[in-house]
């Protein structure tokens, strides 16, 4: 077997591949809640009291995400898994 197709299973790689996928999943979430969220301000579905709280709840999110991706030095594009002919997972900015 050719070193080439040898799969790298440091427990470092290992742990730091499982957050960068959970936190791809995570991230996915986020940004369908955002864009639903968003929709129901516009719509006018949530009173003054959802909206803040929606929008903390977001803001709150979104900072534990940062927090997470800089403790195992991910960038927010890393997240964003290359599916191919479909293009990337999350949509770029």
């Amino acid at each position: 077997m050719s070193t080439r197709n040898r799969l790298d299973l440091e427990p470092d790689t290992v742990e730091r591949d499982l957050v960068k996928l959970v936190l791809t999943v995570v991230e996915l979430l986020r940004q369908l809640m955002e864009r639903q969220a968003v929709r129901r301000f516009e719509t006018g579905e949530l009173t003054e009291e959802q909206e803040e709280r929606v929008g903390l709840t977001l803001m709150l999110l979104e900072d534990r995400m940062a927090e997470l991706r800089e403790r195992y030095g991910l960038r927010p594009e890393d997240l964003n898994l290359d599916l191919g002919p479909l293009g990337p997972l999350l949509p770029r900015d």
